[in-house]
């Protein structure tokens, strides 16, 4: 009882103030650059100048990637065409930027429903466990056996090659490893001391699940994805290498590079740029993941 006004009150009304500012303390160091590490600050720059680049392409490609000119095949670097030109007279940075904008998109979309899929399927075994549990975690084990470029080649045969059938091949095959994950680390956080405090007050699994269990396996989750991106996109480069990507005319990074290859001895640089664009934008998300980890080392 309160001696001023007659109400009562509990430790419990006084608890939000205090979480709320630890809560509010940890996203101002999240958005203070000053305390992220290296890693995470240049990959980060590298990735949004990539993003940006994509983005913008229509507006500042220096010329129609699809455009044709015969009479100026295999051009070296000149001030018209910055990175010269291909077998066909078309600027190589015109079709670099604008493939670059199907390889990036592709990544990060079937990333995002890997990581979604095999985050929730994760957390549901994780919370259910029994025969739910057991099935998933045996169909995790059996599409492991499998890499996922075998799986994604098996099912883009098949099905014919597309945008959606590489989406649905590349969501099939990537979103084991997250389920695995977030299955993990959902039981390890289930067996801490404020989860049991949390029971034992009657608040539910859902609240359980979606109040404390999802906020602190978001951080293993993030660097994992960020870490996976990268193999994403050299997945859908080397299904494009080898035909089962983008279809002409069309271009992406891993077609670029297969139209490339015979041209390589007069013109090298028809394969180096597109490779050389795929290594620095895997290598910034990389870098971001590692970024991400080494933040939360330091936290823990």
């Amino acid at each position: 009882m309160s001696l001023l006004d007659g109400t009562r009150t509990s430790a419990l009304d006084s608890a939000p103030a205090p979480v709320r500012v630890a809560r509010s303390a940890r996203g101002r160091r999240w958005i203070d650059i000053r305390t992220w590490p290296a890693s995470l600050v240049i990959g980060a720059l590298l990735f949004v100048v990539v993003v940006l680049t994509l983005i913008l392409t229509p507006w500042i490609a220096p010329h129609d990637p699809a455009a044709q000119t015969l009479s100026a095949r295999l051009t070296g670097s000149s001030g018209t065409h910055p990175l010269g030109t291909d077998q066909l007279g078309r600027d190589v940075l015109s079709r670099l930027m604008d493939g670059g904008r199907f390889s990036v998109s592709i990544a990060a979309l079937t990333l995002a429903i890997s990581a979604v899929v095999g985050t929730l399927l994760g957390l549901v075994c994780a919370r259910r466990r029994g025969a739910f549990d057991e099935f998933i975690m045996r169909l995790t084990d059996v599409l492991l056996a499998f890499p996922e470029m075998i799986v994604a080649m098996f099912l883009v045969a098949i099905l014919g090659a597309s945008q959606s059938t590489l989406v649905l091949a590349l969501v099939l095959g990537g979103w084991t490893p997250f389920a695995r994950l977030a299955r993990g680390v959902a039981i390890e956080i289930d067996s801490r001391d404020y989860i049991e405090a949390a029971k034992s007050l009657g608040c539910s699994k859902r609240f359980i699940m979606m109040r404390h269990v999802l906020p602190n396996a978001l951080s293993p989750l993030m660097a994992h994805a960020a870490l996976r991106f990268g193999h994403k996109l050299i997945t859908v480069g080397a299904l494009s290498f080898l035909g089962l990507g983008v279809q002409p005319p069309d271009a992406d990074w891993g077609s670029m590079l297969a139209d490339g290859l015979p041209y390589m001895s007069r013109s090298p640089g028809l394969v180096i740029y597109p490779g050389l664009a795929i290594f620095v934008t895997a290598l910034s998300v990389t870098l971001m993941g590692q970024g991400i980890n080494v933040r939360r080392n330091r936290r823990t």
